[in-house]
């Protein structure tokens, strides 16, 4: 059912252009309320569907798939999840999380501009504090990612909230969350990168006879394949530590920084893969291919760059030492 209506929608959504911001489409998501996806992972008992990450890992990458650009992920799996972890059930209105850094008071926040609603998470005298804010209080500078999702800047003078103490393994455990969103949302684009340049290579015919016969593309694909089918089983390693430990197990830092380390990777060698397949009809605004490589592109840059993630498991590698990365890397820690 999830898959028609978000063919559906794709099917009727314009075509957004290269640093055109993109809008929370409200039609859409009181569709999906009305089918008990937009708190998926919501307690029952306070109107949600009672689900896991194991489903809400398959919604996000529909949404991917069929190119859908809603806050889903940011509204259920991290804003409204921690609010109901600290405060009880999370209002019915449309959230997202702005995590400001300790000192600061102004700090980028996902799809700030089109919520009603921000989950605001700082650093206080007396520890990290959660409150929330409508998004008509607080002062939001619009800026956009490179496929056009609303990147926005929140300014908050946090001295005038009250908020919630929010323990600090909550703090950690949204802050896998965050990362793990993102890699999920790397892994989606880039299979379908790989899925389209199969398709292309297939039907598209060059010289007399398809582009899949030539040796240099069948080099081309088969590396792009490879790095995503590396990227997609680290992160779902990293998923299902996540699930049986309760986002609790101490290699689960490292198994995510692998993932998102995976994924950057990736997501450069699939893109120039991919746009070669193509040549330049992959650039065109009528064409797919961009969006899934640009989406891949930017959704890498979120919660941690590249490089930051890259440093993140070499960190992590040698403070394990010769015995302690193995059990790491086998999630037996």
């Amino acid at each position: 059912m999830i898959d028609g209506v978000l063919a559906e929608y794709r099917n009727s959504a314009a075509t957004v252009a290269a640093g055109q911001r993109r809008r929370c489409d409200r039609d859409l998501w009181q569709r999906l309320d009305s089918l008990g996806l937009v708190r998926l992972t919501g307690a029952e008992c306070d109107g949600g569907s009672g689900a896991g990450w194991a489903e809400a890992a398959e919604l996000i990458a529909a949404t991917v798939r069929h190119g859908v650009h809603l806050p889903w992920a940011e509204h259920d799996l991290l804003a409204c999840w921690l609010i109901d972890q600290v405060s009880g059930p999370a209002e019915h209105m449309l959230h997202t999380l702005c995590q400001l850094a300790p000192g600061e008071s102004t700090g980028p926040t996902p799809w700030a501009g089109e919520v009603d609603r921000l989950a605001v998470l700082w650093h206080g005298d007396d520890g990290h504090r959660l409150a929330q804010v409508d998004t008509a209080d607080v002062q939001i500078t619009h800026g956009t990612n490179m496929i056009g999702e609303p990147r926005d800047h929140v300014t908050v003078d946090v001295s005038t909230l009250g908020g919630v103490r929010v323990p600090p393994e909550l703090v950690t455990i949204v802050g896998r969350k965050s990362a793990m969103v993102r890699a999920l949302q790397v892994c989606a684009a880039l299979d379908q990168a790989v899925a389209l340049s199969i398709e292309h290579a297939a039907s598209r015919v060059q010289f007399g006879r398809p582009l899949a016969k030539f040796q240099a593309i069948q080099n081309l694909i088969a590396d792009a394949a490879a790095e995503a089918a590396l990227a997609r089983i680290a992160t779902e390693a990293a998923v299902n530590t996540a699930i049986d430990s309760d986002w609790r197990a101490a290699c689960l830092d490292f198994q995510i920084a692998v993932a998102r380390s995976c994924g950057g990777q990736a997501s450069l060698v699939v893109t120039r893969n991919a746009h070669q397949v193509h040549g330049a009809m992959g650039t065109t605004i009528e064409h797919r291919l961009h969006e899934y490589t640009r989406g891949a592109l930017a959704w890498r840059s979120d919660f941690g760059s590249a490089r930051f993630w890259d440093m993140q498991v070499a960190a992590q590698a040698s403070a394990g030492g010769r015995s302690g990365l193995w059990e790491m890397i086998t999630g037996r820690m």
